[in-house]
């Protein structure tokens, strides 16, 4: 379904779903099957010694020819995007976000970033050490030394006649 369609169902609009893709809170689009080329109708791009990006030989990039699309609106292959059509699994995905952003009342760039903190390691230490150093997370010296203390404490429990175990060869 196209996206207004799918702004309805979910109660949202059609800017906030973009929005949403552009933090990366939507599953990819799935690549489609290459449409068939009409005969007359020109080559696709990257065949027949047209750049990839679109661009004429000679001609400057950012130069807003009509019919061009800008290398970012186009899928790897070089041919333009086209709609982003949703499926039952996408709008799936979106309602699950909308109920956390609702349940926890944040916004939808807090839940990204904190998707980012989930999948990127170097975002997570930095995080990490935020909460150390504020006094939210405690160091890991610490929980080191508390789980060789448990340890050692478990080691040395003492059996019901209140006298330490005795190793018997």
């Amino acid at each position: 379904m196209r996206i207004t369609e799918a702004a309805q169902r979910l109660g949202t609009s059609p800017r906030m779903l973009r929005y949403r893709d552009m933090l990366g809170l939507l599953p990819p689009v799935r690549e489609a099957a290459p449409a068939r080329r009409r005969a007359g109708a020109p080559p696709d791009p990257g065949q027949a010694g047209i750049p990839q990006d679109g661009s004429r030989a000679g001609a400057p990039r950012d130069q807003g020819q009509a019919g061009m699309v800008p290398a970012a609106d186009r899928v790897p292959g070089g041919r333009p995007r086209g709609h982003r059509r949703f499926a039952d699994d996408d709008l799936a995905a979106v309602a699950h976000a909308l109920r956390i952003e609702q349940r926890y009342d944040i916004s939808p760039a807090a839940l990204a970033f904190g998707l980012k903190v989930l999948t990127e390691p170097g975002v997570r230490a930095e995080v990490a050490e935020l909460g150390r150093r504020i006094g939210k997370i405690t160091p890991p010296p610490a929980r080191a030394l508390d789980f060789e203390q448990q340890r050692a404490q478990r080691l040395l429990r003492l059996p019901s006649g209140g006298t330490p175990r005795t190793r018997r060869d």
